[in-house]
C-alpha cells in the first residue's frame, strides 16, 4: 500500500483478525445454521467463511507486503478462487449475489496486485497503478457496499450494533470491504 505506514499496518491488523475470525468459524457454528448442523446451507455458510477469510487475510498480506511479493504471485492465489466463484454463481442461482461480490472481491485482489507491481514510472516518479476507470468503478462498488453493509448492519436493533451470531460476520465482512476500499484508494 502506498500510503502512511501507521494506515497500513492499522489495515492489516483489522482485516487480519476479521480474516482470522472468518476462518475460525468454519471450525465452529457457521452463520447461517441448519437442521441437524448439516446440509447445504451450511456448506453454504462455510463457502462464504472461507471466501471472506482468504479476502481478509490476503487484504493484511498485501497491505503490510506492498510490492515486495511479486503480483503474479497474489493472481495465483486469487484468480482461482475468482474462477471457482464465477463458475459457481452460474450454475447455481442460490446465492448468485453473495458468490459474485465474493467473485468480485479476488478479481480487485487480483487486479490491484498486478496493478501496484507493474512498476514506477519514469525516472524515479511514482505513475498512477492501474486503470483509473477500473479502479473508479472497483472504488464505486466497494464504496457503496461499504454503505449499504454498514446501513444494514446498524438497522439491526434500533441503531446499536448487533454483536450476536449474525451481527459480528457482518462486521468482519464490512472491515474488509472498508480495507479493500482503502487499498484501492492508495493505488
Amino acid at each position: 500500500m502506498h500510503g502512511p505506514t501507521l494506515v497500513s499496518w492499522l489495515l492489516a491488523a483489522l482485516t487480519a483478525a476479521s480474516g482470522a475470525y472468518c476462518l475460525s468459524r468454519l471450525r465452529h457454528a457457521p452463520c447461517a445454521p441448519a437442521e441437524g448442523g448439516a446440509g447445504p446451507r451450511r456448506l453454504r455458510a462455510h463457502e462464504s467463511d472461507l471466501a471472506e477469510g482468504l479476502m481478509g487475510c490476503g487484504t493484511a498480506a498485501m497491505a503490510v507486503t506492498g510490492t515486495a511479493v511479486p503480483g503474479e504471485v497474489w493472481a495465483w492465489a486469487y484468480g482461482p478462487p475468482a474462477v471457482l466463484l464465477l463458475l459457481a454463481a452460474v450454475r447455481r442461482p442460490a446465492r448468485r449475489a453473495h458468490r459474485l461480490h465474493h467473485a468480485v472481491g479476488a478479481l480487485a485482489m487480483t487486479y490491484m496486485a498486478l496493478a501496484m507491481t507493474a512498476g514506477p514510472g519514469h525516472a524515479g516518479h511514482h505513475a498512477a497503478a492501474g486503470s483509473p476507470a477500473l479502479t473508479g468503478a472497483l472504488l464505486a462498488y466497494f464504496g457503496g457496499y461499504a454503505l449499504w453493509s454498514g446501513s444494514r448492519l446498524l438497522s439491526g436493533s434500533g441503531g446499536t450494533v448487533p454483536v450476536a451470531a449474525a451481527g459480528l460476520p457482518r462486521a468482519c465482512r464490512l472491515s474488509v470491504v472498508i480495507g479493500m476500499f482503502a487499498m484501492l484508494l492508495t493505488m
